[in-house]
């Protein structure tokens, strides 16, 4: 299966660069496999096509403030860090722009001194293992100094860090958001809960694996970068008596795809547990416990639209992509939704 075979065209205007005042009033493409149809309806009226008795699982990391801009210590050289998971302790592997000099040993400062970090190693890709020094708690001391990591096709400044953030948001770890869950509100959360919907709640940190192209044209050469992921006993319970009712289990992003494939046993079960994860899922696989995806418009040739290709197939999924393009939806991050059911 070759890379190309998962390109359209997009016209650069469509990339949405700042979200919309209000988050239920994204548009939703709603894809039905079985009817082989598309409607075009709003987010909110996503509450149409949840039962009584399904299961909704959201992704509730939380992005952190993963860019950082300092220098280097003995020259005094410009230095960017985006921390993309934590090692262990105090040492995280992190991407350096530029980074080509930084070799084990080198120093570097932040927020005037009250952040600093040494190269420990060099691994894949050329990332590198930091460990970072500071007096107090790193995690305020990084919302003191650290930026929002947007993604690389958004050159808009966010006004609001929030709206980078699901409203259910809580476990700190993530390089960038999980988009899908930023068009719920309290609001629409508490409507489905009263309609009798369970809601699961799922871990995945997001890395910035999510935006690195697909290099390999043979897409089975491509490797996945791992991520972590977090799934209770609560959240299992839920999901498996849905499975055992004959409910729908409707993954809220790919992320919370991801886990639930990741944790899913061959008898359609899930097992509590946290761990990585570098689960790659492209047409062929075969899905053990999504039953439907709530999710955005993803880049040409990523491994996102792999996955939902995987659940829908490719050429439905480039049909409705193209659709969506005609219809001037809004792509990525800060776009428009699609639901495949």
């Amino acid at each position: 299966m070759n890379l190309s075979d998962f390109n359209y065209n997009l016209p650069e205007e469509l990339i949405a660069q700042e979200p919309l005042k209000e988050r239920t009033m994204s548009r939703l493409l709603v894809l039905d496999r079985d009817k082989d149809t598309i409607e075009h309806k709003i987010f909110k009226d996503v509450l149409q096509y949840l039962k009584q008795g399904d299961c909704l699982v959201l992704n509730d990391t939380r992005v952190i403030p993963a860019r950082l801009l300092g220098e280097k210590q003995d020259s005094g050289g410009k230095i960017e860090f985006v921390l993309l998971k934590r090692i262990n302790g105090d040492v995280w592997e992190v991407i350096l722009k530029p980074g080509r000099r930084a070799k084990p040993g080198a120093r570097f400062t932040f927020g005037e001194g009250l952040l600093k970090a040494e190269v420990i190693d060099i691994v894949e890709d050329g990332n590198r293992l930091v460990r970072f020094e500071y007096d107090g708690v790193f995690e305020q001391i990084l919302d003191k100094v650290g930026i929002m990591p947007l993604p690389p096709y958004i050159t808009a400044k966010l006004n609001d860090a929030e709206r980078y953030q699901t409203v259910y948001s809580r476990h700190r770890g993530s390089a960038a958001a999980p988009t899908a869950g930023l068009h719920f509100t309290n609001e629409l959360l508490e409507e489905i809960r009263n309609k009798g919907i369970e809601l699961a709640y799922v871990t995945l940190h997001v890395g910035l694996g999510t935006f690195r192209p697909v290099k390999a044209e043979n897409i089975l050469e491509h490797k996945m970068h791992s991520e972590f992921y977090s799934i209770t006993e609560e959240a299992c319970s839920k999901i498996n008596k849905a499975k055992t009712d004959k409910r729908k289990v409707i993954a809220v992003g790919t992320t919370s795809c991801r886990v639930l494939e990741t944790a899913g046993m061959e008898n359609g079960t899930v097992v509590p547990g946290s761990g990585s994860t570098d689960i790659f899922i492209y047409p062929g696989y075969r899905f053990k416990i999504v039953d439907s995806l709530i999710t955005n418009f993803h880049l040409p040739e990523s491994t996102l639209i792999m996955l939902v290709s995987a659940l829908a197939g490719r050429e439905r999924i480039l049909e409705a992509y193209n659709e969506a393009v005609r219809e001037k939806y809004r792509f990525f991050s800060f776009g428009d939704a699609m639901l495949i059911k």
